[in-house]
This record gives structure tokens, C-alpha cells and sequence, in this order.
């Protein structure tokens, strides 16, 4: 049996070493690559082919949603598990619809992980018990209420990338050639999508969940 073929993409050493050293102990994985810069990440990627790549989301630089992208352009047949600190649902949606196959929390026991890569390596999709949990709660006390920013536009996340840069309306308007009106119809839109009251919120809302817009 063929082993899958890991890469281990995070700027803690201590994590990288840790995993390679626990996922090399199973006779079914081969550790082929690590590192902790998005950069050679994506050079390691292209030159190695990974059947499996375990990609920590918050990195910096250059984040690991951008490394996702380059990664699939550059390996698409590597399959992505995207490991984050972050529990919150949002997170895995939006590594999902970037084209990731799995998504786990680094809360996740060992065996969670294993699991992971073996089901990502056979073209399914795997999400963590963590983030399972927490939409089912949210499902099952009909907790809709939560802002959710993968429901906005593009055009409509590039005002909500201006605004967080603090530029007015006005501003925005001539930024993106559009009437002044129009940016404030879209505001309207935005805060209405989010269940948010003002734009004050709005930012809160996106520098509390630490979004990459």
C-alpha cells in the first residue's frame, strides 16, 4: 500500500516538529516536506506533489488562505487540511469553499487528525467533532443570529474592506467608481445580511473574529 505523502505547513516549530514526529511513526504516512513560511510552502508544494497538506491558517505574512490558493494552483492534486486555532464555523466554511478538503482545530486529538488525513487523502471532506458541535448546538437552539460574513458579495466585501481602512463613503465612491448612493445602498445591505445595527459593530464584528478579507 502506497503511503500518503504529508506536508506540514506552520511557524511553530514546536508544532511542525511534533507532528512530523508523530505522523512518522504511523507506517501509513511519509512526512515529505516542513516548513513555517508561506512562501517555501508553496515552492516545497510544487516540487513535492503532497498527497495531503496540513496547512495552519494563521500565518504571516502571507496567510493561509492565500498559501491555499497558490498551493492549489501550483499542486492541485495535494489535498488541504486547513488547522487553525479557531473553532468558530465561519472559519471552515470559508477554507471549504477556497477548495480545502478538511478542517480541524488544534484542539483535535491525534486520532482526529489521523483521521483527517485519511479521509481528505481518499477525496472526501472532513470537519473536526470541535466545529461539528458547535453548528449542530447552533442548529438545535435555532441560533441564526450569529453574523455569518461568507453571506456578502464581492462588491460588498470590497466596502466592507474600505471601511475597515476607515474611509468614508464619499471615499469609497470614488475608490471603486461608484455613486455615493450606491455605496451607501450596499452598507444598508451589509449590516441587514449581518444582523448588525451600525458599522461600528460591523468592524468589531470582523476584528473580534479575525477575518482575512
Amino acid at each position: 500500500m502506497k503511503k500518503v505523502s504529508i506536508m506540514i505547513v506552520d511557524d511553530h516549530t514546536l508544532i511542525r516538529e511534533t507532528w512530523s514526529f508523530l505522523l512518522g511513526k504511523n507506517e501509513n504516512f511519509e512526512v515529505v516536506a516542513e516548513c513555517g513560511d508561506g512562501e517555501r510552502a508553496i515552492e516545497l508544494a510544487r516540487d513535492k506533489r503532497p498527497d495531503v497538506v496540513l496547512l495552519d491558517i494563521n500565518m504571516a505574512p502571507m496567510s493561509g488562505f492565500d498559501i491555499l490558493k497558490m498551493i492549489r494552483k501550483y499542486s492541485p492534486g495535494s489535498k488541504i487540511i486547513g488547522v487553525s486555532m479557531h473553532s468558530q464555523p465561519a472559519y471552515a466554511k470559508k477554507m471549504l469553499r477556497l477548495g480545502a478538503k478538511g478542517y480541524v482545530t488544534k484542539n483535535s486529538p491525534r486520532n482526529e487528525m489521523m483521521e483527517a488525513i485519511v479521509e481528505v487523502s481518499n477525496n472526501n471532506t472532513y470537519v473536526c467533532q470541535e466545529v461539528k458541535n458547535i453548528l449542530s448546538d447552533q442548529l438545535l437552539n435555532g441560533d441564526q443570529t450569529n453574523p455569518d460574513i461568507n453571506n456578502l458579495s464581492e462588491r460588498e466585501m470590497q466596502i466592507v474592506r474600505s471601511l475597515k481602512e476607515g474611509l468614508s463613503s464619499k471615499e469609497i465612491a470614488l475608490e471603486l467608481n461608484i455613486s455615493l448612493k450606491t455605496v451607501e445602498v450596499h452598507r444598508h445591505n451589509i449590516l441587514k445580511k449581518l444582523k448588525l445595527k451600525n458599522t461600528v459593530s460591523l468592524i468589531n464584528f470582523i476584528n473580534s473574529q479575525a477575518f482575512d478579507l
